[in-house]
């Protein structure tokens, strides 16, 4: 297996001057992602406006949100509120949500996306993504075409999928012709899927990753590594956490991550990403903790209904 120091190369950040510096992610469509963002899964939606406005002050500027979530109307709120729903703005904000499940299907996609639309205040969205692949109820080709139809009609920029393993993403090319441009997948230090990783840098398909710290579980991995990891890098200037020794070992990757915060200082920290880097030796310490047990769901059974 490659080294991980050498599958950093296959994806090449690009600074796109973004306030916080974020770099910037290359697509195989040929659009530019900032690698950083705001996940807001699990919080609720009358308590979302003002997490999305602290996040674009502190330099947000890639939101992911979904139907599931039942949050985009606190989204579209917070955008709205900052002025990033619309004009010079909103042009460069990233802004992904997700198909509800129990709405994949050609005509229910295209009805779906409408009443999306509506509740994130936006005239389009960045990325619409396939949430789960549902293989026990498969309906991604009828879906895809729906979101081709988007595309074509300018409402939507980027298709993606989320939780594809590799037999899900080979269907999809098997009978629509097209590959997604990213693939969000639970991926952290204790569960790294380097079969889908790696298929998906095969086919060009960026990925991303949700639940980059298991959600707070990887802190403790390794039994103290990534504290000390972080005592090394910290000066009397700059204190370094184990979080972001995670972060930075996903940025090193290649991998886009969109932790989720509800607290500003801690959104700040998120980004707080680009001013150190991590030693071969350090990198590979982290790649070494990958385990057997994913702290999500099973995309072979799950499904948001």
């Amino acid at each position: 297996m490659e080294s991980p120091r050498r599958e950093r190369k296959t994806v090449i950040p690009e600074n796109g001057g973004i306030e916080a510096g974020i770099p910037l992610i290359g697509l195989a469509d040929g659009n530019r992602i900032p690698q950083v963002g705001l996940g807001v899964l699990r919080i609720d939606d009358d308590e979302t406006a003002p997490v999305i406005e602290s996040a674009l002050q502190v330099g947000y500027r890639h939101i992911d949100t979904a139907a599931g979530y039942g949050n985009e109307g606190g989204v579209g709120k917070g955008l709205e509120a900052g002025g990033f729903n619309s004009g010079e703005l909103r042009s460069g904000l990233w802004l992904t949500t997700k198909l509800r499940d129990s709405e994949q299907g050609y005509d229910t996609a295209l009805r779906a996306f409408d009443r999306q639309l509506g509740l994130l205040r936006s005239e389009y969205v960045d990325m619409y993504m396939i949430h789960w692949p549902t293989p026990f109820n498969w309906r991604a080709e009828e879906t895809w075409k729906a979101f081709v139809r988007l595309r074509d009609e300018g409402r939507v920029k980027t298709l993606g999928v989320c939780n594809f393993l590799p037999a899900d993403l080979e269907r999809l090319h098997r009978e629509t012709g097209e590959y997604p441009a990213i693939d969000q997948i639970e991926l952290h230090p204790t569960w790294q899927q380097r079969d889908v990783t790696a298929y998906c840098r095969r086919h060009h398909i960026a990925v991303q990753a949700y639940s980059p710290l298991a959600r707070g579980a990887d802190l403790d991995a390794g039994g103290g590594l990534l504290a000390e990891m972080a005592r090394r890098h910290s000066t009397e200037v700059r204190q370094v956490s184990p979080a972001q020794i995670i972060l930075r070992w996903h940025i090193e990757n290649g991998t886009i991550v969109i932790p989720k915060s509800v607290h500003r200082e801690r959104q700040m920290d998120n980004l707080a990403l680009f001013d150190f880097a991590l030693s071969a030796d350090e990198h590979e310490a982290i790649t070494a903790l990958d385990g057997p047990q994913r702290s999500g769901h099973d995309p072979c059974t799950f499904s948001y209904s």
